[in-house]
């Protein structure tokens, strides 16, 4: 960024007091930016009037000999994590930020999932919601979800996701957004767009909605229908066009498999179409439905590399307008992925009926004490629940997870993954090249068993 240029805020980012942590954030689609105290006073300043030079002239009275190039050097780094911008927004900030008067405890938490609901009227193979769902059917009232994000904000939560199922199908669906934004909280819509009720969205907007993640199941429309079980793709265009005409920013996310892998460019000019600022392109995750479906929705090699290279082709051509976030399939690589950023680390889930885990698919673990929010206090299930703390840190690690040095940046990788490839949630994640099962991985990928005819999400 040159000096002369005018920086601020791209759409969709939020500069915010951080009032358990005691200092300041970028919050964003999808992510949390803490920042120091420095990095607050260069941000706080990016009000869309002054130049990057006159921040500089700025901040040197508060620091000794701050150069412009120290200035230019963090607001490129924001520029490159799609943060900051020239001519973006400016920042509406208040004072600068005061340490808390007692520290949390550490982990604090950054996110929370909201699963509102299981409802949904989509029937997609892949979907990670649990294949039983008799006991989710009695939901929180829409005064318990209040309280919930109330214990959520509390304890240190910066982004809601509100998710389902469909979570456009709660009633109460505004008065959950307006709530959490007031508490401060960045809220993320993730819907399939149906339904969206006339003046529905722009109700959200003005309730302070943040961002909204649109899933999309395919470019081609009889595949689109046959993944959904219905045909959806109007729908989803009108969808798309209020969640702009609102000004909010919106993500397209495209869970890919066997089904649609091969159309990755596709996807993207269908994503560019549909007006999104993000694009997220990411590999079945194989819990619930998608692990009863596995066999048929797993890609080959081949067929992945070919997605992989599209991604590449896909952010050669609009990566310059068009954020793009392409996660690799788990079984098709050598190492794992952290657990939602690390079991009990920076994430909570909380289903329809008030279940608190640490991540969404855990309750299938053996041995798992699922708390409810209903009988106990979210600090209280994050803290000292026995769920929360069972894979927290690496105390827990067998051999060679122990001894590995990437134990800090992988950390065992994931639970459930471990679970129903092995029969041991304990156990190194097989899809790691150093697991003693990763044998396990490697007849799954050669696919030589029948494969059984897909089975459609149902919420019975």
């Amino acid at each position: 960024m040159r000096a002369t240029e005018v920086p601020g805020l791209r759409p969709g980012v939020v500069f915010t007091h951080d009032r358990v942590r005691g200092g300041d954030a970028l919050l964003f689609p999808e992510g949390v930016l803490l920042l120091n105290e420095t990095a607050a006073d260069v941000v706080r300043l990016c009000d869309g009037v002054r130049t990057v030079q006159e921040i500089a002239a700025d901040l040197g009275r508060d620091y000794d000999d701050v150069p412009v190039s120290a200035v230019v050097d963090l607001l490129d780094d924001l520029v490159g994590r799609r943060l900051v911008t020239a001519g973006g927004r400016g920042v509406l900030a208040g004072p600068a930020a005061q340490p808390v008067a007692v520290t949390p405890p550490d982990p604090v938490p950054v996110g929370m999932l909201a699963e509102l609901t299981y409802r949904c009227p989509l029937q997609c193979f892949y979907c990670s919601n649990p294949v039983q769902t008799a006991g989710y059917r009695d939901e929180l009232s829409p005064a318990q979800w209040l309280g919930v994000l109330d214990q959520a904000a509390a304890l240190g939560v910066l982004q809601l996701h509100l998710s389902g199922g469909e979570p456009l199908l709660r009633r109460d669906l505004v008065d959950l957004v307006a709530h959490a934004g007031a508490l401060g909280l960045y809220t993320n819509l993730i819907t399939s767009g149906i339904p969206l009720a006339e003046g529905r969205m722009e109700a959200l907007a003005e309730a302070g909605l943040s961002h909204v993640q649109l899933s999309v199941q395919d470019s081609d429309p009889a595949s689109a229908r046959h993944i959904a079980g219905l045909d959806a793709i109007e729908r989803k265009r009108a969808a798309a066009a209020r969640v702009r005409a609102c000004g909010l920013p919106l993500t397209v996310n495209v869970v890919l498999h066997a089904l649609n892998a091969d159309r990755v460019l596709d996807i993207a000019a269908q994503a560019v179409a549909l007006g999104a600022s993000r694009l997220e392109l990411a590999h079945t995750q194989f819990y619930g439905w998608g692990l009863r479906n596995r066999a048929a929705l797993m890609p080959g090699a081949a067929q992945v590399e070919r997605a992989a290279a599209q991604a590449v082709e896909v952010r050669r051509r609009w990566g310059d307008t068009l954020e793009i976030v392409y996660v690799q399939p788990d079984l098709h690589t050598r190492t794992p992925k952290p657990c939602m950023q690390g079991w009990g680390s920076r994430q909570l889930v909380v289903a329809p009926n008030g279940d608190v885990l640490p991540c969404l698919a855990a309750a299938q673990l053996p041995g798992m004490t699922v708390e409810n929010v209903t009988t106990r206090s979210l600090a209280d299930i994050w803290y000292r629940s026995t769920s929360f703390n069972r894979f927290r840190g690496t105390h827990w690690m067998p051999e060679p997870c122990q001894s590995c040095a990437m134990r800090d940046i992988d950390l065992g990788g994931c639970r459930c993954q471990a679970y129903q490839l092995t029969g041991d949630p304990a156990a190194t994640d097989p899809v790691c090249s150093l697991s003693p099962d990763h044998d396990t991985i490697v007849d799954i990928l050669a696919g030589t068993g029948p494969v059984p005819p897909l089975q459609p999400r149902r919420f019975p």
